[in-house]
């Protein structure tokens, strides 16, 4: 139950019998907090957010802080297990798919790849001697680097060699070559175009 800041402020007073402001302390907070996890059974996130709504009410209107007397009861946090296939899933999984897109799927798996990571790999982002795949521009704009099964190696080399053909074709034909972000098209006019 996720509850906004008037509600806590609201249900905190009620606690507190309408106590005067001034005259409110840590400990009230603080069994505030233990009835919310004890008896109200609220969250760990609800308690946080009460706390954090209270904690800014005494620190920015009353200028008291107290976040050093709180010690109350929190809530638990609920741990969920991730569900995970087994092995004769994966791999019926991925027999139910073919040629790059079978690779594709297998490297989501053994890289632990995101799909849009698996759709902007280039080839010059692939270290086949160190067995690496490092993923550029990833969750949060980050770059990072991941693991190459050994398994993938021969399939991946195949696909690059196939795609030698196609890069091929389209020099020959002198078509635009990959889309490139923001200002390097300019700044490097030929980087599309180039095999990696």
């Amino acid at each position: 139950m996720v509850i906004n800041q008037c509600i806590v402020k609201q249900r905190f007073r009620a606690f507190v019998h309408d106590k005067n402001p001034p005259g409110l302390e840590g400990k009230d907070l603080q069994d505030f907090l233990s009835q919310l996890a004890v008896e109200r059974r609220v969250s760990a996130s609800t308690q946080n957010q009460a706390l954090n709504a209270i904690v800014f009410l005494y620190r920015h209107l009353l200028d008291k802080n107290i976040e050093g007397e709180i010690s109350a009861v929190r809530a638990r946090q609920k741990r969920r297990l991730p569900v995970v296939l087994t092995l004769k899933e994966v791999k019926s999984l991925f027999d139910q798919t073919k040629g790059v897109y079978r690779l594709m799927a297998m490297l989501i798996y053994g890289c632990g790849l995101r799909l849009l990571e698996a759709l902007s790999l280039r080839i010059k982002d692939i270290d086949l001697e160190q067995n690496l795949i490092i993923i550029r521009a990833g969750k949060g704009d980050k770059d990072r680097r991941t693991v190459l099964p050994e398994t993938l190696k021969d399939d991946l080399i195949h696909h690059i060699e196939k795609t030698k053909t196609l890069y091929d074709q389209d020099r020959s034909k002198d078509l635009n070559g990959v889309h490139l972000p923001d200002a390097l098209e300019r700044k490097y006019p030929n980087a599309g175009k180039e095999r990696g």
